[in-house]
């Protein structure tokens, strides 16, 4: 049985995702079905050889943060992409205008691209509006010249955004996914999403907005200079399954905070490096766990690693890795369960 587990990678994500079942179900929105939810990323893993042959880590870390956006990788509200051998969580335009319509706040909103052969008349100034009319169905539309998002508030009140080709390229070329990716197989979307980030800075939800869609939206992280913009945080896990993406990203000392073109540093967000209070780590306890640990277990393992790691010596924590490495590997291939 282990060796059909070991050669067919279907079936070893798949039994890997049964055993995070609960933690989808605490993390999904009421009105997703946990079961559905595994289905359609089982689907979506099942038609897309890249990602069987993805990086494990990438590929749980990118369901977990779907999970918890509520979205189905289903191809419409997001999507499960593949960035050189890690896959991606890719919320679609049509899961940001879902979670954007949730909030309450918003009567009306819309997303689009406009093409050098359509009709385009922006109206700024206390009535923000925009005209667009593509041409007939029969009619090519041209090259992409640029994107718009607009939004009708519960109070009446209109707003829009609207950024050139060239802006968005700009945005495109600080992206740490610019050269290849998302951006080259949809660029669409990705110029959607551009400028409707963008507008979400002025919707009453903006700040809920950006930490539930668009900060943990990795194909919208962005570099300076080829470099990822990093803030040196402490993470504390609210509960097992922010624990549990934590040790799916392996460090959860670094968090990438977006570049946004036109503004200053303070609006980025601040780097900071708080040093933990002095912590007695219980370490030969948790040594003594992983040899007998099973699936949940050692994620438990891995979570009270994360929070000790930082007071311990380098020899301690490499020694551990490699114990908690060789123990999950050991129960990928159905040993010692």
């Amino acid at each position: 049985m282990a060796t059909q587990a070991n050669a067919n990678p279907i079936a070893v994500i798949r039994q890997n995702l049964e055993v995070m079942a609960p933690e989808f179900k605490a993390a999904l929105p009421a009105h997703v079905n946990e079961e559905k939810f595994r289905r359609v990323a089982m689907t979506a893993i099942q038609n897309n050889p890249d990602l069987q042959n993805a990086d494990r880590r990438s590929l749980f870390g990118a369901i977990v943060r779907l999970a918890q956006d509520g979205l189905l990788p289903d191809g419409r509200e997001a999507a499960l992409v593949m960035f050189g051998s890690k896959a991606q969580a890719m919320p679609m335009i049509a899961g940001v205008l879902k979670k954007i319509r949730q909030s309450g706040e918003v009567a009306k909103i819309s997303a689009q691209v406009v093409y050098e052969n359509d009709h385009f008349l922006v109206k700024f100034g206390f009535d923000e509006d925009v005209e667009h009319n593509p041409p007939a169905l029969d009619k090519p539309r041209g090259k992409p010249i640029g994107a718009y998002a607009t939004a009708v508030l519960k109070d009446g009140s209109q707003l829009l955004e609207v950024m050139s080709y060239e802006e968005i390229e700009k945005v495109r070329a600080v992206s740490r996914s610019g050269k290849n990716g998302p951006w080259n197989a949809w660029w669409g979307e990705m110029a959607r999403k551009t400028v409707m980030r963008r507008l979400s800075k002025r919707l009453p939800m903006s700040t809920d907005l950006e930490d539930e869609i668009f900060r943990r939206d990795e194909t919208m992280n962005a570099r300076i200079d080829g470099q990822p913009i990093l803030a040196v945080v402490e993470h504390e896990p609210k509960n097992r399954l922010d624990a549990l993406e934590q040790v799916i990203d392996g460090d959860a000392e670094y968090e990438e905070i977006d570049h946004r073109e036109g503004r200053d540093d303070a609006d980025m967000g601040e780097a900071f490096n708080e040093e933990p209070e002095a912590r007695r780590p219980a370490i030969d306890s948790l040594i003594a766990e992983i040899d007998d640990a099973d699936g949940k277990a050692l994620t438990d393992i891995r979570a009270r690693f994360l929070k000790l790691k930082p007071d311990l010596p380098d020899d301690i924590v490499a020694d551990v890795e490699q114990r908690v490495a060789d123990r999950g590997r050991a129960l990928e291939r159905g040993e010692g369960e």
